[in-house]
């Protein structure tokens, strides 16, 4: 396929556009002119014959403009006239040479029925119109027979075709113009947008970009605008997930490399080894439940809402299983279940990792009582996640949900950014409120 740019396809749009115009001219025009000037053909002679007849009947029109009265008097020029009287033995008026022209009219007013009728026949490829009328003349019929070749009606046909191609020059070329402004119209603002897409390919992205003017343009120019605000936020958020993570992974590794070079050395920094090994054993399961975070995170950050495994459970079923795994971190802390019979249509492996990250945060503010409910409300499903822990600073809310933020007790600060992709995959909500004694997490699912 031949590769065309815009200025290109906008003149070769308009070098078609014209040809097709003048094609169905070509086609349509001499076709349609010359009915139209049959029919004005058909009217002159009748005119002309009701003129000669009574020059003040009512079916003559006076020529109404110079032109027309040119016209009208070339076409006069152009009709001849003939009478059949004496049971139309006897011709008078303007002789018609070919015989069998006069013959073939002859018998046409011999059975003509109409007062008057219009006819036409060739003669040598040219075409004779001629109308017959039948006229009182005495006691006797006699008919008037008004004829013209159609020589006149290929003279206007010419004539008018003339000025058409005349018109149809000057036309096309006047459209150069409104052709040239539409290729500057529509290149200035490509060649603005181009630059900053090129501008984006070398990540220089702070420029901002906003076109005033067309709405389709600014329309596009806001699109880009809105691309570029999200370029420079993954951008922002990937140098601050490199940098959190590198933070986070830095501080476990310094631990177990400090602690091994102690223990190679024969020195234990705790009281025996198996202390000391298992300082590097807990740093190293932290290292562990960090790098699973990230990648579950950055795993789910790539998914689509239509790959997610949608399966029915009870909300008991989860609910319990993330009970019994928390349970023996702190003995002191009382589970609560409700709502446990609750149907959920959800992804099993997401909604488990949702509510296991909901439970490790209250296990870490709850005094001694964890609440884990859910609810059927209308068409959707609500589950809370609820300890009798100390409150949250207003100005926290809006940002827990945040990748890395961590409150006074947090560890990652991705655990409720997960829970967070989790409920956008399943098309749900997210909150957190401070109630009466403690913290309420809300996820609302479609039911």
């Amino acid at each position: 396929m031949m590769k065309v740019n815009l200025t290109q396809r906008i003149w070769l749009s308009f070098i078609l556009l014209v040809f097709l115009v003048g094609l169905t001219v070509t086609i349509i025009y001499p076709i349609s002119i010359k009915g139209t000037l049959t029919e004005e053909t058909y009217r002159m002679i009748e005119q002309e014959q009701a003129r000669m007849a009574n020059p003040f009947s009512d079916y003559f029109t006076p020529p109404q403009s110079e032109l027309d009265f040119i016209e009208r008097r070339e076409a006069e020029r152009s009709i001849g006239h003939l009478f059949l009287f004496n049971d139309l033995t006897t011709l008078r008026g303007e002789p018609v040479p070919p015989d069998n022209v006069l013959k073939e009219m002859v018998s046409k007013a011999v059975n003509q029925t109409e007062e008057r009728a219009r006819h036409e026949l060739t003669y040598n490829n040219a075409t004779l119109f001629y109308v017959i009328t039948r006229i009182e003349s005495g006691d006797e019929e006699a008919y008037q027979i008004s004829y013209m070749w159609d020589t006149y009606r290929d003279l206007m046909v010419n004539r008018l075709w003339e000025r058409l191609v005349y018109l149809f020059v000057i036309a096309s070329l006047l459209s150069l113009l409104p052709a040239i402004w539409l290729k500057r119209y529509l290149r200035h603002p490509l060649r603005v947008l181009g630059n900053h897409f090129e501008q984006i390919a070398k990540r220089n992205w702070q420029e901002p970009f906003h076109w005033e003017g067309d709405d389709d343009f600014q329309k596009l120019s806001d699109q880009f605008e809105s691309m570029r605000q999200n370029l420079i936020r993954y951008d922002n958020s990937q140098k601050t997930f490199i940098q959190h993570a590198s933070h986070e992974l830095k501080t476990p590794i310094m631990v177990v490399k400090t602690y091994a070079q102690s223990v190679k050395d024969g020195i234990l920094p705790k009281k025996d080894l198996e202390q000391t090994m298992n300082v590097i054993i807990e740093e190293a399961d932290r290292m562990e439940h960090r790098v699973k975070d990230m990648l579950y995170f950055t795993k789910l950050g790539t998914m689509e809402n239509e790959t997610i495994n949608i399966e029915e459970t009870l909300f008991g079923h989860l609910a319990f299983k993330i009970e019994e795994r928390f349970r023996m971190q702190r003995e002191d802390v009382t589970f609560i279940i409700e709502g446990a019979d609750v149907r959920l249509k959800v992804d099993l492996e997401h909604m488990e990792v949702l509510l296991e990250n909901l439970v490790e945060n209250a296990m870490r503010y709850a005094r001694d009582t964890i609440w884990i409910s859910a609810k059927e409300k209308e068409k959707k499903v609500e589950i809370r996640v609820m300890n009798n822990g100390g409150s949250i600073e207003p100005e926290d809310l809006p940002y827990l949900f945040n990748p890395f933020h961590k409150g006074n007790k947090g560890q990652f600060g991705l655990g409720l950014a997960i829970v967070k992709r989790i409920c956008e995959l399943h098309h749900g909500d997210y909150e957190v409120n401070n109630v009466t004694d403690g913290v309420e997490f809300l996820i609302t699912f479609p039911k």
